[in-house]
């Protein structure tokens, strides 16, 4: 087993297909006490076995999903991103909010646009981004999320939980141990800011490489059809959709984002169609009721 003991800002080290656990060192001994604090990922970061193959699995995404926007973690994450983009481009606050969008919509990452246009490093932008958010601040053990969480897997639907981000590891085992769900999951699939070209969703080759990690013939279709996938991007779901993945879900909490969905020109295609098509959820502890007995 890899154990991650670093510090929030520190990389961390790990063994493909080994389970990794994750002590967070910004809790105290009392809140480390609570279920799920502690992170047990049975695979890791992948690859699950060979011979646990075409299992059904439910992929998670992790920011703004797990936790509400209410949290405010988004905003807090642009502000860190706005300064880098300030700080390290140059850039007045009006070219860098415009530059630091126009990245966001082109590659779903702000970073992909830094390092592919910029030669950004990408290690020091996490440690300046993520890594320096004051999740401890925002983020709560949350027992409803842990108990709807459970209901979920008590259906018996599922061979794995599996959560699917495009931020960097660390960010990630630091989001899902405050919230006390670390040991829900057997695995996660990350976007590797230590790799050049940065692959993120909605991209075919991140998607590709979760199926290859969770060992699902993606060639098959019947394969895909049995897999499910929550997200609160609609790019994302969108992209699950066109290949494929047979139970998608787009989380969005706000209403206004709801009547803004509504007027797409693609809307009935995705959304409301008569057959497959993307579920909305709007309250996350509704979810158990989404996927059914």
């Amino acid at each position: 087993m890899t154990t991650e003991t670093d510090g929030k800002s520190n990389e961390t080290h790990f063994i493909p297909g080994q389970p990794v656990e994750y002590v967070n060192p910004e809790l105290t001994e009392l809140e480390q006490a609570k279920p799920g604090r502690t992170v047990n990922l049975k695979f890791g970061f992948g690859p699950i076995p060979s011979n646990a193959s075409n299992k059904t699995i439910f992929f998670f995404d992790i920011d703004n999903c797990l936790y509400p926007r209410s949290t405010r973690i988004l905003e807090m994450m642009h502000d860190k991103i706005h300064e880098y983009f300030k700080n390290n481009l140059n850039l007045n606050d009006e070219d860098a909010s415009k530059l630091h969008t126009d990245y966001y919509r082109t590659y779903g990452l702000a970073l992909e646009g830094l390092v592919r246009n910029h030669q950004v490093d990408a290690l020091d932008y996490n440690s300046k981004v993520d890594d320096a958010l004051d999740l401890h601040a925002v983020l709560r053990y949350d027992k409803v999320l842990r108990e709807t969480l459970l209901k979920v897997k008590k259906l018996g639907k599922f061979d794995y939980f599996w959560l699917i981000t495009n931020a960097y590891k660390n960010h990630a085992l630091r989001v899902i141990s405050f919230l006390g769900i670390g040991d829900l999951f057997e695995g996660l699939t990350f976007c590797d800011y230590s790799k050049y070209p940065i692959i993120c969703k909605p991209m075919r080759q991140y998607f590709d490489n979760v199926f290859q990690l969770t060992q699902l013939d993606c060639t098959d279709e019947a394969v895909l059809r049995k897999q499910w996938y929550i997200d609160d991007s609609e790019l994302n779901v969108k992209a699950a959709f066109d290949l494929g993945v047979g139970h998608v879900i787009l989380y969005i909490e706000n209403e206004q984002d709801m009547a803004n969905l509504k007027k797409h020109t693609d809307y009935k295609k995705y959304f409301a169609g008569n057959g497959r098509r993307i579920e909305l959820l709007n309250n996350f502890s509704s979810l158990p009721d989404l996927v059914g007995p």
